[in-house]
C-alpha cells in the first residue's frame, strides 16, 4: 500500500437481515465458528489498522459488544435504516481528521480478505481516483447491482436490481458492495443523494452517477475469486459461506 496515506474502513453492519428469519442480527450469525462482522472487522484491522468505523443500527449493542471483545474501533449508529448513503454518511463524523481515502466493506461479506482489500487501494490511489469500486464476474448476476461501462470500458454508474432493466440484467460484470473512496468526493457526493429509486433508499451507488455528472476519474478493480465477495442474506447463502470459509481455512 502507498506510504503516507490515511486510509480508513468504514464497515456496514446495521441491517436488519430479515431475509435471514432468524431474531439474530444478520452480521452476529456464525461462519466457520466465527461471526461475519468479526470475519470483516479482522479484515478491516489488517487494512488500516485503528482507523476503522463499525456501523450498528439493527441490534446495536449487541453488535459493538461483539466486536469490542475483539477490537478497538469506532462506532457510528444509523438511526434510521435508510440504504448504504445513508449508513456511509453517518460514519464519517467517525473517522480520524488524517483519512484521505475511505474503504467502504459489507459487514454481510465474510470472505473478502485484506490481501484484496490492499490491492484495491492500491489500484485506487496509483491510478489517482476519486473513487474504485470492487467488481466480479459472475455466470449468475441476479439480485447484484450491475456496473455500468461506457465504450470506452469507463464506469458511469451502478445499476441497481430493482432499477435494472432487462439489458442491463444481462450484465455479468456485478457490484461486490465495496468501494475505495476519496474522502472530500465522499463528504460531497453524500450530500448529493436523494431517495428517487425503487427502494426509496440512499443508495451509494448512486455516487457513481455523481461523480460520472461531475467527471472525476473513477475506476473499476475486478475481484479474481467471485467468492471472496458472496454476501449472505439468507441461510442457504450463510451455509454456502461457511463450507467456504472450511476449505479455505483447510488449504
Amino acid at each position: 500500500m502507498a506510504l503516507g496515506i490515511e486510509v480508513g474502513v468504514v464497515v456496514l453492519a446495521a441491517g436488519k437481515g430479515t431475509r435471514m428469519k432468524s431474531d439474530r442480527a444478520k452480521v452476529l450469525h456464525p461462519v466457520n465458528g466465527q461471526s461475519m462482522i468479526i470475519h470483516v472487522v479482522d479484515c478491516a484491522v489488517k487494512v488500516s489498522g485503528s482507523n476503522v468505523v463499525v456501523v450498528v443500527g439493527h441490534q446495536a449493542e449487541q453488535v459493538k459488544a461483539e466486536v469490542a471483545r475483539a477490537y478497538q474501533v469506532a462506532f457510528a449508529v444509523q438511526k434510521s435504516l435508510l440504504g448504504t448513503g445513508d449508513a456511509v454518511k453517518a460514519a464519517i463524523p467517525h473517522l480520524a481528521k488524517a483519512v484521505g481515502h475511505v474503504v467502504v466493506l459489507c459487514g454481510d461479506v465474510p470472505l473478502i480478505r485484506a490481501k484484496t482489500v490492499e490491492k484495491l487501494v492500491d489500484f485506487h490511489l496509483n491510478n489517482e481516483n476519486r473513487l474504485t469500486a470492487l467488481a466480479v464476474k459472475v455466470d449468475e448476476p441476479a439480485g447484484y447491482g450491475r456496473m455500468i461501462l461506457d465504450a470506452q470500458s469507463k464506469l458511469m454508474s451502478i445499476c441497481e436490481e430493482a432499477d435494472a432493466s432487462m439489458e442491463e440484467k444481462k450484465i455479468s460484470l456485478v457490484n461486490s458492495g465495496i468501494y475505495c473512496i476519496e474522502r472530500q468526493f465522499l463528504i460531497s457526493a453524500l450530500n448529493r443523494l436523494n431517495r428517487d429509486n425503487a427502494q426509496n433508499e440512499y443508495y451509494l451507488t448512486d455516487l457513481v452517477k455523481i461523480g460520472a455528472a461531475d467527471g472525476v476519474k473513477m475506476g473499476v478493480l475486478t475481484a479474481e475469486d467471485p467468492r471472496e465477495v458472496l454476501g449472505v442474506n439468507t441461510l442457504v447463502q450463510l451455509k454456502k459461506a461457511d463450507v467456504l470459509c472450511r476449505e479455505r481455512a483447510d488449504v
